[in-house]
């Protein structure tokens, strides 16, 4: 098969419209793919928030690089097609009032914070910043943030707003997406978070501080079993700062005591970029965190640089 279908066309990657996915459908009959269940070393990509408001210069809070990111992105979809087993796309979703929303704060005139405020629970115990919302909770979760998740609270423009386009996939990533899951037989995974208005929710395997009544403290376990059965686990997605670095973290806590576990995890280096923040060096924080992780075991490598072929016994 060519390397990429007809219907692929990069210059697409940052627009909205309507993919054809009667003609996504014959292609991918066309490609003639083993169906995913006959893979004997399952392959697990994870593709993390790459929805239209992080990945179009458009959206709400685009991440620069995030172009490039999903082309290289749907480009290794097309070339590897026959070796994924799995694709998992996570969606963030939100609703327009949560906590690291401007409206869910006001100072002592009633003004939201502006995007990017950063809130500690020193202002909040000041009086700087007050809650709209669940005022005891608001205050308790910021302190908490600090002691159990070492950060403080970031108040981020309205995005990936539930129902809205800015919430949906890149059309052309969506496009790839789809013809790997009827070329292969296969279904693609959907995982929304984020959607709880009293926390953060970066990770796609936990909120950042759980909820009373939260069971396992808030972790997927259904995705962590299924990931647990993968030969290889790919990542690529938006943030690197904030969703693919929180989510790295938390495989690695959970699969790190396992005997060369950490080997199946792969960060797609040149398929994920940072958040730009006017002060904070975001991209500075991931990477060094990252490189930690590598020296874990994980490995960072560019989409290129991945041979999924099963290698032959000699």
């Amino acid at each position: 098969m060519p390397p990429f279908p007809a219907f692929y066309d990069p210059q697409r990657i940052g627009a909205l419209y309507y993919p054809d996915t009667a003609r996504i459908a014959a292609a991918a009959a066309a490609a003639e793919l083993s169906p995913a269940s006959q893979d004997t070393r399952p392959v697990h990509l994870l593709l993390i928030d790459m929805q239209v408001d992080f990945c179009h210069p458009s959206g709400s809070l685009y991440v620069p690089g995030a172009l490039g990111d999903v082309q290289r992105t749907i480009e290794f979809i097309y070339r590897n097609a026959a070796h994924i087993t799995q694709i998992t796309c996570s969606l963030d979703s939100h609703l327009p009032s949560q906590i690291f929303s401007p409206g869910w704060w006001a100072d002592a005139d009633g003004q939201p914070p502006a995007p990017f405020t950063i809130i500690s629970a020193a202002d909040v115990q000041r009086g700087r910043w007050r809650a709209r919302f669940e005022p005891a909770w608001s205050a308790e979760y910021v302190a908490r943030l600090e002691q159990e998740a070492k950060k403080l609270l970031t108040i981020w423009p309205y995005h990936v707003l539930i129902g809205s386009p800015g919430h949906m996939l890149d059309p052309e990533l969506w496009s790839a997406v789809v013809w790997h899951a009827l070329a292969r037989q296969t279904q693609p995974r959907w995982l929304a978070k984020g959607s709880e208005p009293r926390t953060e929710h970066y990770s796609i395997v936990r909120p950042e501080v759980p909820l009373p009544g939260m069971s396992d403290g808030g972790r997927n376990r259904v995705l962590l079993e299924e990931l647990a059965r993968a030969d290889m686990i790919l990542v690529a997605g938006e943030a690197m700062s904030h969703c693919v670095l929180e989510t790295m973290e938390d495989l690695v806590e959970e699969f790190g005591g396992q005997p060369d576990a950490l080997r199946r995890l792969i960060l797609l280096r040149d398929c994920t970029s940072p958040v730009v923040h006017p002060e904070i060096d975001f991209g500075a924080i991931a990477a060094g965190r990252l490189a930690e992780l590598a020296q874990m075991g994980v490995r960072l490598a560019d989409s290129t640089e991945i041979d999924l072929i099963p290698q032959q016994p000699r």
